[in-house]
């Protein structure tokens, strides 16, 4: 009998504090040369809307960090799995900025914040290792690729493993790229079972393309104050981005497939990061085209991000949950269907994963 590593409890956290596209119409949009844009916001904001899906997001309340998201999407997926919490061989917190206090303008990052959430979460056993994980928004898909690993290796049964950021606090406002944060957290709970091959985890791929696209997604000074805060705030070059996406993205995936044996077109559903609607949708159709499909089946690709906008390493575990908790109207996960996720973000990096969901 094999190994398998199985997704044994999910949880999130989703903001309570609701951000329009309309609250941005009075701000100063400025572009990377320090000039006003020379456009109404009512046209930038009809636009943004148009390319990325988004019309609100979610930001944090004032008091509440990264690592009090994370917390709470833990204690969702530990309520979901039902397991003793002392159980645990791990816990892995994937995120970019740390605790980021409102107004703070700095970094948070000792102890981690995987330590945080343990201590918190009150485990006491010394044996759940707790670590942070940094790989842009693929992050918390990283650390399920780590955790799998891990239980292959017999280093680990039980793992935890969340992903949570508040983008808001590292946006800068007079970015017009800024609309598209978002902060929120999400988690898993991954254990090793004996069983058949063929559930679980089927396969996974990874890529870090740094050589050349590596400044892509960086921090850098505000748009309008460029002698504040020199290096705060969250920077990409949007078009190159789309580009590199478009280019890889669907190529890894396809990659990953064939890892698995599987098929694209006996997948139930296709988990992708919420970067922006119409790359997510372009990705897919490249997928599709090297698959053999001339089209998407309806309802193969969920999307949030029209609602919760891009919380970088939360945007995955936060959609899945939503969907295996019948909370994402349209959208159903059914035991035995074979589910792909798939992130990209600062690095630049690339991941996917084929899951397949037990049949019992």
């Amino acid at each position: 009998m094999a190994i398998q590593t199985i997704i044994v409890g999910t949880g999130r956290h989703i903001p309570a504090v609701i951000v329009p596209n309309s609250a941005f119409m009075h701000h100063q949009f400025h572009g990377p040369d320090h000039q006003p844009i020379d456009k109404p916001n009512e046209e930038i904001l009809e636009q943004f809307e148009a390319i990325t899906g988004i019309h609100e997001r979610r930001y944090a309340p004032d008091d509440l960090l990264t690592s009090d998201m994370a917390f709470l999407a833990a204690e969702d997926a530990l309520a979901s799995s039902g397991i003793d919490r002392e159980s645990l061989d791990g816990l892995i917190v994937a995120h970019n900025f740390g605790n980021v206090r409102p107004n703070a303008h700095r970094s948070d990052l000792v102890p981690s914040l995987a330590a945080r959430v343990k201590a918190r979460l009150g485990i006491r056993n010394p044996g759940a290792v707790a670590f942070d994980l940094v790989f842009g928004c693929p992050g918390w898909l990283q650390g399920v690729i780590q955790t799998d690993c891990m239980i292959r290796a017999g280093a680990a049964r039980r793992v935890l493993v969340m992903g949570a950021d508040t983008l808001s606090r590292v946006s800068d406002p007079h970015d017009r790229d800024s609309l598209i944060y978002a902060d929120g957290a999400g988690a898993v709970i991954l254990e090793g079972r004996e069983g058949e091959p063929g559930e679980g985890i089927l396969a996974h791929a990874a890529r870090s393309d740094t050589f050349e696209h590596s400044t892509m997604l960086l921090m850098g000074p505000s748009y309008r104050d460029s002698a504040f805060l020199e290096a705060f705030f969250l920077k990409m070059e949007g078009r190159k981005l789309y580009r590199y996406a478009l280019h890889h993205v669907a190529g890894a995936v396809k990659d990953c497939l064939d890892k698995a044996g599987v098929d694209l077109r006996t997948v139930a559903k296709v988990l992708i990061h919420q970067a922006n609607l119409k790359m997510d949708e372009a990705i897919l159709e490249a997928l599709c085209r090297l698959a053999g499909l001339e089209g998407a089946p309806p309802g193969l690709m969920p999307m949030t991000i029209s609602w919760l906008g891009n919380s970088s390493v939360a945007t995955i575990p936060t959609m899945l949950d939503l969907i295996l908790k019948g909370d994402l109207e349209g959208h159903a996960i059914r035991p035995g269907d074979t589910v792909v996720f798939a992130s990209v973000g600062a690095g630049m990096n690339i991941n996917a994963v084929v899951y397949r969901f037990p049949r019992s």
